[in-house]
């Protein structure tokens, strides 16, 4: 009797953790497939393109996801010193803390083998950077950290941040709305090679200002 009392204890336990651990599916997206005249696409898991939406709008670009996403122009590779930046207006607010944010130093974007480091926020306040290799990625800031350079978002969902990387012959800075958040050393980092945006799973945002620049 103990050990069916048990059983049946574990598994009410279990019923109880798994509104916590609900899946959140990618979304399907309408409209999706189609991008920009120069502009390329790579999502993390193979999903199919036409689940991301995104398009020029305004003065810059709009994202609508569907699955986790980076992307990219080939003609925005950066070598020497250079700065990367943009600023990201999330429009809604996402079911989990959803990040998104900059990539730089991207080769074989396409392939089993690529390669990049990125530059991400959420709209809880936090940020993280980490650089992958293939299918592995790794911080290089730590876990996700607070900082009051953020600018989380409202009660309707909504914030907006200027996102900057700025490579120097040795060091790489991480900007926030014009506040340094990190810095390290350039071998830290993936810095020769394409920048880009990123942005993870179910998030909609408005990106204006992205520009890679000489430095």
């Amino acid at each position: 009797m103990r050990t069916a009392a048990c059983i049946a204890t574990t598994l009410l336990l279990g019923a109880a953790v798994l509104p916590a651990q609900e899946n959140d599916p990618d979304r399907g997206v309408a409209g999706g497939g189609d991008l920009p005249a120069g502009w390329s696409l790579r999502t993390d898991k193979g999903t199919r393109a036409d689940q991301v939406k995104f398009v020029a709008m305004g003065q810059g670009y709009h994202i609508t996801l569907g699955p986790r996403t980076i992307f990219y122009r080939e003609t925005d590779a950066a070598y020497g010193s250079y700065t990367v930046t943009a600023t990201f207006s999330q429009t809604e607010g996402p079911r989990h803390a959803e990040a998104y944010g900059l990539i730089l130093g991207g080769s074989s974007l396409q392939d089993d083998d690529q390669q990049y480091s990125y530059f991400l926020i959420r709209g809880n306040g936090q940020f993280l950077i980490k650089n992958r290799s293939g299918s592995k990625t790794s911080s290089v800031s730590g876990s996700w950290t607070a900082h009051s350079a953020i600018q989380a978002q409202d009660a309707s969902g909504k914030c907006s941040n200027k996102l900057s990387v700025e490579v120097g012959d040795e060091q790489v800075r991480f900007l926030i709305n014009g506040e340094e958040v990190y810095s390290g050393s350039v071998d830290q980092f993936q810095v020769e090679g394409i920048a880009g945006l990123r942005a993870n799973h179910n998030l909609d945002l408005h990106i204006e200002g992205f520009a890679v620049e000489p430095s």
